[in-house]
């Protein structure tokens, strides 16, 4: 698969994970320059995703796409706005890492 194609998709990861950042640090819209951010991180991450589509299905994708992002969005929210996960909350985000290696170490669906 192309390399451009997986570039797409992980700035399409960064980009939402930066976007769902600023959506916090923008406190509900009322502060101008983070909803402005988050609009256009949201903008450009849809933008990349598609081309990530051309050569990776949309279900894997998706998959990989927001698989990440909890897991990146979830270590943000610990580490910069001290939100607590508990036992079955780092279970779950490595269950979700590990589904994310299963599918592209070992599916067929998505060729490399």
């Amino acid at each position: 698969m192309n390399p451009v194609t997986w570039a797409a998709l992980a700035g399409a990861i960064l980009l939402e994970v930066a976007g769902t950042t600023l959506l916090q640090m923008s406190q509900q819209f009322t502060r101008l320059w983070p909803t402005t951010g988050m609009a256009l991180c949201y903008l450009a991450a849809f933008y990349l995703l598609s081309i990530a589509l051309r050569q990776i299905p949309v279900g894997l994708a998706y998959a990989i796409w927001s698989g990440l992002g909890v897991v990146m969005i979830a270590t943000i929210g610990a580490v910069l706005f001290k939100q607590k996960l508990d036992l079955p909350a780092i279970a779950g985000l490595t269950l979700i890492v590990s589904g994310v290696l299963v599918i592209n170490l070992f599916s067929k669906s998505v060729s490399h």
